[in-house]
């Protein structure tokens, strides 16, 4: 089968990118002939795995590309004729490529794989700007609650306005997770169904770290409520001295974060790796007891923890979005609600203190990792859709 990826970035930028890389490579594995098509915009820097570009960019004129990017129109219009997919998945849509290539899908059965809330708020968060839930329609609340600013309201009223107007062309709209499917269900876009991401299967993570160690991997954002992990973490190492965090990854909100740490006297026990890349990310957390996942947002999935039950530990996440259906509390790890420090410090020691139980979760987290969120069973569910979009468009 003739498969074309369409996605707004091709380097491996976060979680949603390294998913793309994923499905490709095992589609390719399985022998069919996949293209990508990408911008040249690299948030974070590092390589792009495109296989076809068009313009991008991460500056302040990403505003008007989202409503109309000419570059990326030519260059779909150019791919679709010369390789000639049997069908089109498009995902991480709206924050480079427009609307206005939708026209152009028209003639070949696609379909369009949601994994965050950006078709439903410019923002992707749905959250306002003082961190609680945005429950307004995405229109002129959206500058009402100053979410999005004067400059850039008219170019993303424009994108909404073709967005309604042209998602009629895909034959399926397929989402990351139910959380993600009702947030889109709530805004009148009918999906299909659910397939969630998959992750490789990864080496067990054993023995653990002689220390008690919680480790964080992901963007130094404020959706990510690293800051309440370390204001539990404070409280967790007055009554564990030899507990430890490590954090992986890098942000905006690094230098705030790193601050938090030396007013919370924690600097000792708490060590900022940095941005690495998926291969040191997997060995720095190695042995680490606990995998923290503690996000203000709703986040549409968390590979991050499914990642984590792979290598066998016990994951503490918030009780939000798409985690709620990645850890099973109690069996696979806990919940805890999100922004709650105090709660979140209970959890960690909880199994800091319990070596015994840290190890069991892990161990089940793995179990259940292995049975519901491998990619072998991603890749399989995507061929039978493509295969099931195909097959309603020929009839």
């Amino acid at each position: 089968m003739k498969v074309l990826l369409v996605s707004d970035y091709g380097n491996l930028a976060g979680g949603a990118e390294y998913q793309l890389q994923l499905l490709r490579d095992g589609l390719r594995q399985r022998g069919h002939d996949v293209r990508l098509l990408a911008t040249t915009a690299r948030p974070g820097g590092g390589p792009s795995i495109a296989d076809d570009a068009c313009l991008g960019t991460t500056s302040s004129l990403r505003t008007m590309l989202q409503s109309f990017n000419p570059s990326a129109f030519l260059t779909l219009r150019r791919v679709l004729a010369e390789f000639r997919p049997e069908v089109v998945h498009v995902t991480l849509f709206l924050t480079q490529l427009s609307p206005a290539i939708l026209p152009l899908l028209r003639g070949t059965p696609s379909l369009f794989y949601a994994v965050w809330s950006r078709p439903v708020c410019p923002r992707g968060t749905r959250m306002l700007r003082d961190g609680t839930q945005c429950r307004t329609v995405w229109g002129t609340g959206c500058f009402r609650t100053r979410c999005v600013p004067l400059r850039d309201w008219p170019p993303l009223m424009l994108q909404r306005t073709l967005w309604q107007r042209w998602r009629g062309v895909f034959d399926r709209i397929v989402a990351n997770s139910a959380a993600t499917e009702r947030q889109l269900r709530e805004a009148g876009i009918e999906v299909a169904e659910v397939i969630w991401p998959g992750v490789p299967r990864l080496p067990m993570s054993r023995p653990f770290s002689v220390e008690p160690t919680v480790a964080f991997a992901g963007r130094l954002v404020r959706e990510k409520g690293v800051d309440v992990l370390l204001s539990a973490f404070a409280d967790v190492a007055k009554r564990l001295p030899a507990a430890r965090l490590v954090l992986v990854g890098d942000g905006p909100e690094r230098p705030v974060l790193e601050k938090q740490v030396r007013d919370l006297g924690i600097a000792e026990r708490v060590e900022v790796t940095g941005r690495l890349s998926p291969e040191e990310t997997q060995g720095r957390l190695a042995g680490a007891w606990i995998q923290a996942v503690p996000s203000r947002w709703p986040e549409p999935f968390g590979m991050v923890a499914t990642e984590a039950m792979m290598r066998g530990a016990a994951v503490v996440a918030s009780d939000i979005g798409g985690l709620p259906e990645i850890v099973e509390h109690g069996r696979t790890g806990l919940l805890v609600p999100p922004g709650d420090a105090r709660a979140f410090a209970a959890a960690l020691l909880r199994l800091l203190q319990d070596r015994e139980e840290a190890d069991r979760m892990g161990h089940e987290g793995r179990a259940l990792a292995v049975a519901k969120f491998g990619i072998e069973a991603h890749v399989d569910r995507f061929v039978e859709t493509y295969r099931a979009v195909c097959s309603g468009r020929a009839s």
